[in-house]
C-alpha cells in the first residue's frame, strides 16, 4: 500500500513540476492524473496494490473535503458578501456542465461500436 501511495504521489509530483516548469494554466494534479493514466493505458491496467489503494482512497474521499468546509466557515462573511457572483458561477457551470455532458453522451450514442454482427 506504501508503494502504490508513494506512486501516486509521484505522479502528482511530475504534474507539478511540469505545469510550474512551463508555465501551463492546468493545475499540476491535473496533469499527473493524466501521466498516471497514459502510464496505465500502457502497462494494460492498475496492478493490484495501486488498484486497492485508489479504492481505500476512494472510500475515504469525503474526509478531504472537511478542510474546504472548514475555510468556507472561517471565511463565512466573505461568502455573505459574494453570494450574487458565487451563486450565478454555481449556476451557469452546473447548467454548461450538464449541457456539455449531455452532448457529449448523445454523441457517443451516434458512434458506430464496431460490432460486425
Amino acid at each position: 500500500m506504501l508503494g502504490a501511495l508513494t506512486q501516486l504521489l509521484i505522479f502528482q509530483l511530475v504534474g507539478e513540476v511540469v505545469a510550474r516548469g512551463l508555465a501551463l494554466p492546468v493545475p499540476g494534479p491535473v496533469l499527473g492524473m493524466l501521466f498516471l493514466f497514459v502510464a496505465l493505458l500502457l502497462r494494460g491496467g492498475p496492478p493490484a496494490p495501486l488498484q486497492s489503494t485508489s479504492q481505500n482512497l476512494l472510500q475515504h474521499l469525503s474526509l478531504l473535503f472537511v478542510p474546504a468546509g472548514t475555510g468556507i466557515m472561517v471565511h463565512l462573511h466573505r461568502v455573505a458578501d459574494e453570494w450574487l457572483p458565487l451563486a450565478l458561477s454555481l449556476l451557469i457551470s452546473t447548467a454548461a456542465t450538464l449541457i456539455v455532458t449531455a452532448l457529449v453522451m448523445k454523441l457517443c450514442m451516434r458512434a458506430p461500436t464496431g460490432d460486425a454482427s
